[in-house]
């Protein structure tokens, strides 16, 4: 069935892999071989194995009343043009108890079954499988390439080869005289991308539909020329089994399959998949959107942005937003970083010039030092002010007021594949708030209001993008951005640029 220079340091990775991956969608994700997700008129669609398919308004919550005719198994949708090409597979996979399938194209204006538009054509096959052939006609996969604007199909199962043909991106037929051409075997659920001069092919590996002991896992290779070769990192030809590992199992999330890329642009990439099962609903299959990431010229999956405490470094500069408030000096014992190693008195002129057969004074046994405690927010914040505090950017040193509580905020909505977040000083309600003038303040308690949500987008580097949900009395979307080695602004994102990138790191 169908699949669609990490910058961060060693100790972000560690801070935000601590706990198990968590669902990135609300509402009732319930799916399996889901679509591509694609954009139509304001709202996110996918589709899956059966007729039906999910809908979301904000690409966070996700419901149930998506329509597609035909049934079948794993569909996947390409927008081309001001229509919707829709392809799926009939019978095929094993399903009745055989491998002759068929692969079908039909075409809609739109996804939206209450659109006056919403009408789609007369299915067409452009491939199919005899049930004896090397080859199992089931989880297609579109690509339009972006350099010629050639229009691709993948297809196939473990049963045989994964196939590819030509379609025509006008008519959503296959063209004429175009022979199929092998490109990979031991997957399913194959899905093509293209990125720098490289074509990806991306293939779900090990067994589905057994819930919580399903062994799907996605696998990669790459090539120059869309037909092939796909090779590993390994120089693997996926048509001898390769394939390098993308994502697999993790926490209690089993069997991820059926990759689907999201492009946001200014850096941003997500795929979409679904899980055989999770634990925590009852092991159904699910949807989920996650980070995707680049290192080496190979995809890598990343993490949904986990709840916890977190030091906000920029990258501009490697310093740490903070509250624009007086650092409080933590009490310590005074020692000298020379003379003795007690910090007391330096040594004698005489026992210094003593000869090499004197022996040295008797010294009193050293009494190691006490460890000092980290300080305490509710005893640094009392001279704090009471109302709306700035912040800045400054030397880390481990203080109360450059330390932050990053929580999703329950029904407070969300993006494609992420909640909104509020971001507090830890241990206080003082939270991180855009201003009418594009500025930052901290104000003294959350309230939930628009411009106290915080989105948090990984990019392909690894770094993150911080914008609010919305600059009161502004339509712009702004991001946190340095513009100095102190200064912390809201600004237009330049995915070009190290002053909006941001690392999380434990503190």
């Amino acid at each position: 069935m169908k699949s669609s220079v990490l910058a961060a340091t060693a100790s972000t990775l560690l801070a935000l892999a601590a706990a198990s991956p968590t669902l990135a969608v609300e509402g009732e994700p319930y799916i399996h071989d889901p679509s591509t997700i694609t954009l139509c008129d304001g709202k996110y669609y996918t589709f899956g194995t059966g007729a039906g398919g999910l809908i979301s308004a904000d690409g966070w919550t996700w419901l149930r009343g998506g329509v597609r005719p035909g049934g079948g198994a794993a569909p996947d949708v390409l927008k081309l043009g001001d229509r919707y090409l829709v392809v799926y597979g009939a019978t095929g996979g094993g399903l009745g108890g055989g491998h002759d399938g068929r692969i079908l194209t039909m075409w809609n204006k739109t996804l939206d079954p209450a659109s006056p538009d919403f009408k789609y054509s007369e299915a067409i096959v452009v491939a199919s499988s005899d049930g004896a052939e090397d080859c199992d006609a089931i989880d297609p996969a579109l690509l339009l390439d972006p350099n010629d604007g050639r229009l691709w199909l993948s297809y196939g199962t473990y049963f045989g080869f994964i196939r590819l043909v030509e379609l025509d991106p006008t008519t959503g037929r296959r063209r004429e005289g175009n022979a199929a051409v092998d490109i990979a075997i031991d997957c399913e659920a194959t899905y093509l991308m293209y990125r720098e001069g490289w074509y990806y092919l991306l293939g779900t590996h090990g067994t589905c539909c057994s819930g919580p002991n399903s062994t799907y896992n996605i696998r990669v290779g790459r090539s120059r020329k869309i037909t092939g070769p796909y090779l590993d990192n390994m120089g693997v030809d996926m048509l001898r089994g390769g394939g390098k590992l993308l994502v697999a199992a993790s926490g209690r999330f089993i069997g991820p399959g059926h990759f689907g890329l999201l492009d946001l642009g200014d850096g941003v990439q997500k795929f979409s998949c679904h899980y055989e099962a999770d634990l925590d609903r009852g092991g159904r299959s699910v949807l989920d959107i996650r980070p995707l990431l680049w290192r080496d010229g190979w995809p890598v999956a990343g993490d949904n942005f986990a709840a916890g405490t977190y030091v906000i470094q920029s990258e501009r500069a490697g310093y740490a937003l903070e509250l624009a408030v007086d650092t409080v000096p933590m009490p310590h014992t005074r020692y000298r970083p020379w003379g003795s190693s007690a910090g007391g008195p330096a040594a004698s002129p005489a026992a210094a010039t003593a000869g090499a057969g004197t022996p040295p004074p008797p010294t009193a046994p050293e009494v190691p030092p006490a460890p000092l405690p980290l300080q305490e927010v509710a005893v640094v914040s009392k001279d704090w002010p009471t109302g709306a505090v700035e912040v800045r950017l400054g030397d880390y040193i481990v203080r109360p007021h450059q330390k932050w509580a990053i929580t999703p905020v329950a029904n407070g909505g969300g993006y494609l594949g992420a909640p909104y977040f509020k971001i507090t000083i830890a241990g206080t309600e003082r939270a991180l708030a855009a201003t009418a003038e594009a500025e930052l303040v901290t104000v003294p308690s959350f309230t939930g209001a628009p411009e106290q949500l915080w989105r948090i987008d990984q990019l392909v580097d690894g770094t993150y993008r911080i914008m609010p949900k919305q600059v009161p009395d502004s339509k712009a979307e702004y991001a946190l951005t340095a513009i100095g080695a102190s200064t912390i602004t809201l600004a237009k994102f330049d995915p070009q640029d190290d002053k909006a990138r941001f690392t999380f790191r434990a503190p």
